[in-house]
Formats: structure tokens, sequence, C-alpha cells
């Protein structure tokens, strides 16, 4: 897996051993990301079951100002840990191992703000319903931030969840990514 755009691109990413995580896939990624790009200068991004980092890096390589990583499996921890630190990224980016919903928390408890949010969440798992509860409450979201889910096609979000609205969607077979946008 390489990044695939910006100041990074070419770059190779360490992945993690075994089936916990599932890397986005290439053509995903890049959707995601030229979706995403006229607001990665807008401020700090979240990026939520990280898993290797590979698409909280490529927001890096693309002009995000900074970057939180949030990932609990110890493979995928330490194939992010060693990406941020060999691709240069430790004065922009911030790695966290803790539960989603409860990284959450603590974010919107110290007071900090993000432009671009970007939910991959194990398919099927009990985990995704409530991490994007605790976004879509709105205390870590900046004015007009914009949110990324990635899910499997048959299983849509809600319309508005919290104070999201979805803004579109693009499908990938079975993968689809649904963008929202919270108040302004």
């Amino acid at each position: 897996m390489r990044v695939l755009a910006g100041t990074l691109k070419g770059q190779r990413l360490i992945t993690a051993r075994g089936m916990a995580t599932r890397p986005t896939g290439d053509r995903v990624r890049i959707a995601c990301l030229d979706t995403l790009m006229p607001y990665l200068g807008g401020g700090a991004f979240l990026d939520l079951f990280a898993g290797v980092g590979a698409v909280g890096i490529e927001a890096l390589s693309r002009g995000a100002p900074s970057a939180v990583f949030v990932e609990r499996d110890a493979h995928a921890l330490r194939a992010l840990r060693e990406n941020v630190a060999r691709l240069g990224l430790g004065e922009r980016a911030r790695v966290m191992r803790e539960d989603v919903a409860r990284a959450v928390d603590t974010l919107a408890r110290r007071g900090e703000r993000f432009s671009v949010v970007f939910l991959d969440p194990p398919y099927a798992s009990p985990r995704a319903a409530p991490a994007l509860a605790a976004v879509s409450a709105g205390a870590v979201l900046a004015a007009s931030a914009v949110v990324a889910l990635q899910h499997p096609t048959k299983s849509p979000p809600s319309e508005a969840p919290g104070v999201l609205s979805v803004w579109k969607a693009r499908r990938f077979g079975e993968t689809t990514l649904t963008f929202f946008r919270s108040p302004a």
C-alpha cells in the first residue's frame, strides 16, 4: 500500500499482519480524499478506526494541517505508529489507543474540534453505531465540518444522525462512502 497523492505520494505504508483490520482500497481512498480535498486545509483531521493510518496519512499528504488517529488493535497500532514515525509526521500526527466512542468523548472534553472526520468501522461491528453517534453529537465538530463514513452498501446509516445531514454518497460495489455535513 502506498500514499496516492500529495507531498508524500509514492511513499510505502507498512501494513498490519492478520485479519483484524480491513484496509481502505485505493479506489475508495482516492474517491474519498478527492471529495474531501476542498476541506482538508480548513482544520484538523480525525481518523477513527484508523487501522495503519492510510486515509489520515493521505489527508496529511494532501494538506490537512494535523491529524488524530484512533485505533485499538495492537497490530494495526504498531504499523500506524511506525508509518507516522517513518514518514516524519510526528509533529502533525497524534495516535490514540482507545475505543473510538471513548476517544471522541475525550477529545470533546479537551475542546478539540475537527474540520474533517473519517470513520471506517469494521463491518458488522457493534462499535460502529456508538462511534457515529459520538461524532454526530457534534462536540468534536468544527462549524461546517465534513464527516465521511465508509460502510457496507447494504447497511446505510441514518439520513440525519445527530447534528449531521447527508450531503452525498458514493457507491463502490459492496462499499459505500456516505458524506455528512455539520451545521455552520
